[in-house]
């Protein structure tokens, strides 16, 4: 209910005339249990102010007046001043009421003394005015209305007539006689001569309409609209309402509310009033309407008369309070659902700054009560929802709870639990910008709020699960460079919070990950030196930092914090640490330290890299890496030419892993350090040793056997190279070839049977395709040696009987060797001829003188002896010739390549054949002829 002053209580003060100098009051009736016992309130009349004396002394003088005299008039004025007295003091003076009673009794006896003897030294007019007063004290009312009417018609202009007719109008009202009371109140507000009674009688006039029913209720509206009005003309009205005038004002609400109710409810109050014209005590009636449904417990209909009131003047500012009287309606209803609908309005209303400030302080508070109220129900209505699997329900409830806490957050004082609600509900609802809006107001816009540190916490939190796509919201994909900025302003406001030191060590991590470097080293330092980081966060930190330091190469820096991340995983400090992780970090502490071995080596710091390298063993005994290590601090020890040192370590390696992978390079590195330390054999050894159990031993039989050459071990290396040709190899390609053909030459010099080798290295090189030039000159030498045993195993047969038989067997020789001889030419080209031509020319002249001087069969006689003689010269004649031949061709070859001792040897054979024409004493020159020597 709006109540801009307190409780109407109607008082009107009805003025009596001057000369009587007198008042009296009269029952109208009381409001019964139905409309038609419905009756106005008491209406007093009052005279002017009495004179400033005693009231108590002049009473008493007037009481003893009306108690000794015997006149009537005397008596009459005695009694009017004591009832003026009274009235105007207040005080108990005079007469008691029953006394009173009496008094008027025995003065109307007076009074019709008085008019009987027809003549009176006052106003006859005031005598019948007093004369009904009197009748009416004393309950004979007929005989005071007659008084009345006597009055009004017998003085028209008598000043009395209009108090005289509005007791007449009074009168027929509470006679129930409503349409002349009606008649006699217009009568008396259209005459015009009497503003003192105009207000009262225009308020009764609408009750006697009111009581004529409701066929009149329309005219009975429009006079109690026009009594408001001449009460509460304008706004300031309502603010100074007299005490006297608030019953009246209230009562004539109530009956226009309670005809509204009963015609149409709040479309008739709008047909009543006038919406171009407004008055300022509308939303009062509205208000009245709404009040008698609430009363009546017709709920709608008082809440459909607020919003009446809203829809027809929406800017009045009484807005509010109706808007609010919508919520108590419903409130008062017991009904919740609606209670919450109409606190949405209200605030929805109200949401704009510029509407709130309109509102008064309670009307704030008001506000401010319903929003926290309404976002704390859906909230819970959103969790619940949540827990029944209803997601899409949860999801809308949490929306609508955080748009109430944002816009209650920037109006309430302490905002940050507010912000923080608000953020809660965004999550739940999966809007996770506005979440972390919120959250991050609530930790650092909302002074003074105990939790902030929480609410920058799920700022964090948010984004770090963000990143992680927990959400699965395509819309919100925060990056690491986010979470970084929300922790750095987390941990410069909150620095001293237990969690700081934890978010700092994921952070590490995560840029770690990232492949920022710096930025995890940062984080990471920032763990280490928190005087309240936990033995857990520290680990993870050391872990970080030296992952990191790994990475960049930084291996002695790396090793440290691998030191202190193992101190820490193997302290009581933590108790999570399984066996699988401690050995990862040994892993990774043993792979720093091998690392820095690496790096030293790679710098030519050999004798530091040997040490580190060594190190990796203490560090995790028996592990793939540390057996690396050792093999890597042998390979470091070749590459300083420390053999000894080196031989050593690599024997240790093979005898302590001898099935381990790297152990089949083991033999490769050895023979480098025996090569390198000048010890071919104990090379060739290992490379035999080696290749017992080679895929392909020849391979590394034929390196030692080499090193054995070189090492001057002449029958080993025979006998390698024997028993890989005897496997029959095929040579591949040129380099293949000449490496046979150097084995079959070296064993033609130093082995058994080396025409063997002659033979094999001969045939190899005619047959091969791939040709040096040591091959050929070993060949063709081969084959000049071959070819000088035939010749000799030629020479050596003699021609006997049967002259064809040895004969054939020694043409067969001699072919044999000449062969030698030509593939000697064909191999060792201009590089042999000389010889060979020397070597075959001497077969065929062997041949010859052979053949000359071969026995002559004993049976013959001397003519057959001298024809058998003859048959043989002409036999040997065309060797001879070839012989001559091969000898000439030798010797022209002066000219072309000059003079060599096998040419020598040919002209000396040609002097022997041929005197006269070789046998000279001279001396063979070479020279060379060229175009310019003007020859």
């Amino acid at each position: 209910m709006i109540r801009p002053f307190q409780s109407f209580c109607l008082s009107l003060l009805l003025v009596a005339p001057a000369v009587a100098q007198e008042s009296f009051r009269v029952e109208l009736g009381r409001d019964g249990e139905t409309i038609g016992d419905m009756r106005p309130v008491f209406l007093t009349f009052e005279s002017r102010p009495m004179p400033a004396i005693s009231p108590s002394e002049v009473a008493r003088r007037y009481h003893r007046l009306f108690r000794t005299s015997d006149e009537p008039e005397v008596r009459i004025d005695a009694l009017n001043r004591l009832s003026n007295i009274r009235d105007r003091s207040g005080e108990d003076i005079g007469f008691s009421p029953a006394e009173e009673e009496r008094v008027y009794s025995e003065a109307i006896t007076s009074y019709e003394s008085i008019l009987a003897r027809g003549s009176y030294g006052g106003r006859l007019d005031e005598l019948l005015y007093q004369m009904a007063k009197a009748h009416a004290l004393t309950g004979q009312q007929d005989a005071s209305i007659q008084r009345l009417k006597q009055l009004v018609g017998l003085y028209p202009d008598s000043p009395l007539v209009p108090e005289a007719r509005f007791r007449l109008a009074e009168s027929a009202f509470a006679a129930g006689q409503y349409a002349e009371a009606e008649s006699g109140y217009r009568q008396l507000i259209e005459s015009g001569d009497s503003k003192e009674f105009s207000t009262k009688a225009r308020y009764m006039l609408g009750w006697s309409q009111f009581k004529q029913g409701p066929s009149a209720w329309n005219r009975a509206a429009g006079t109690f609209v026009e009594v408001l009005d001449e009460f509460l003309p304008q706004e300031q009205s309502l603010e100074s309402v007299s005490e006297s005038s608030v019953d009246t004002i209230d009562d004539t609400f109530r009956v226009l509310a309670l005809m509204a109710a009963r015609k149409g409810g709040p479309d008739t109050l709008i047909a009543w009033l006038d919406k171009a014209q407004p008055r300022p005590w509308e939303h009062l009636l509205f208000d009245r309407l709404a009040d008698y449904y609430a009363i009546q417990g017709e709920t709608r209909a008082s809440v459909a008369a607020n919003r009446a009131f809203i829809e027809y003047s929406p800017n009045h500012r009484s807005i509010p309070a109706f808007r609010l009287q919508v919520v108590d309606v419903w409130q008062g209803s017991g009904d919740a659902e609606r209670v919450r609908m109409a606190r949405a309005r209200f605030i929805d209303s109200y949401s704009l700054d510029s509407a709130f400030a309109e509102l008064n302080g309670s009307q704030q508070v008001k506000w401010r009560s319903f929003s926290r109220r309404l976002a704390d129900y859906l909230y819970d209505l959103g969790a619940r929802s949540a827990e029944q699997g209803q997601v899409a329900n949860s999801e809308s409830a949490f929306a609508q709870a955080a748009t109430y806490y944002e816009g209650l957050a920037p109006r309430v004082a302490q905002s940050g639990e507010v912000l923080r609600l608000a953020g809660d509900a965004r999550l739940q609802e999966g809007h996770f910008p506005k979440a972390l809006a919120n959250f991050r107001k609530a930790a650092y816009e909302a002074p003074g709020y105990s939790e902030a540190a929480d609410a920058a916490w799920a700022a964090v939190t948010l984004l770090r699960d963000g990143i992680d796509q927990q959400y699965g919201a395509a819309a919100f994909r925060p990056g690491l460079e986010d979470l970084s900025d929300e922790a750095d302003r987390f941990n410069e406001r909150f620095a001293g919070d237990n969690r700081v030191s934890g978010l700092m060590a994921d952070l590490a991590a995560r840029w770690l990950a990232a492949g920022d470097h710096e930025r995890g080293l940062h984080y990471a330092s920032q763990v280490l030196t928190a005087p309240g980081a936990l033995p857990t966060e520290q680990y993870a930190a050391w872990q970080v930092t030296a992952r990191i330091r790994q990475k960049e190469g930084d291996y002695g820096l790396a090793e440290r914090a691998w030191n202190q991340a193992l101190d820490l995983a193997e302290s009581d400090q933590l108790k999570d640490v399984n066996g699988d992780q401690l050995a990862a970090i040994r892993r990774q502490l043993a792979t720093a330290v091998y690392r820095q071995g690496e790096v030293a080596a790679s710098q030519g710091r050999l004798g530091e890299a040997v040490g580190h390298f060594r190190r990796v063993d203490s560090v995790l005994p028996g592990s793939e890496i540390a057996i690396r290590a050792r093999y890597d601090a042998a390979n470091t020890l070749l590459k300083a030419s420390d053999w000894t040192a080196a031989v050593v370590d690599l024997q240790e390696f093979r005898t302590d892993h001898p099935q381990h992978d790297l152990t089949a390079g083991i033999s490769e590195k050895l023979v480098h350090a025996w090569i390198q330390s000048d010890k071919p054999t104990r090379a060739a050894s290992e490379l035999l040793q080696a290749a017992e159990n080679h895929a392909n031993p020849w391979q590394l039989r034929l390196r030692a056997s080499e090193l054995l050459n070189e090492a001057g071990n002449v029958a080993e290396r025979n006998a390698l190279y024997r028993d890989y040709l005897a496997t029959g190899p095929k040579a591949g390609d040129g380099s293949e070839h000449e490496r046979l053909q150097t084995f079959r030459y070296r064993l033609t010099e130093t082995g058994d049977d080396p025409d063997h080798w002659r033979e094999a290295l001969v045939q190899s090189e005619l047959g091969s395709a791939w040709h040096s030039a040591d091959t050929l000159e070993w060949a063709s030498r081969s084959s000049l040696v071959l070819g000088a045993r035939a010749a000799a195993a030629f020479t050596s047969i003699s021609l006997s009987k049967p002259l064809e038989q040895s004969l054939a067997r020694k043409q067969k020789a001699l072919e044999t060797a000449r062969q030698r001889f030509l593939d000697a030419e064909a191999l060792g080209g201009e590089r042999v001829l000389s010889e060979s031509l020397f070597r075959r020319a001497e077969l065929y002249r062997g041949l010859a003188k052979d053949l000359m001087t071969s026995a002559v069969p004993s049976d013959l006689n001397e003519l057959e002896a001298m024809q058998y003689q003859m048959l043989l010269e002409e036999e040997a004649y065309p060797f001879e010739e070839k012989a001559i031949q091969l000898h000439t061709e030798n010797h022209r070859r002066i000219t072309s390549e000059g003079y060599d001792a096998w040419i020598g040897r040919s002209l000396g054979v040609l002097a022997e054949l041929h005197p006269g024409r070789y046998e000279r004493s001279v001396k063979w020159l070479s020279w060379n002829m060229e175009s310019n020597d003007g020859v």
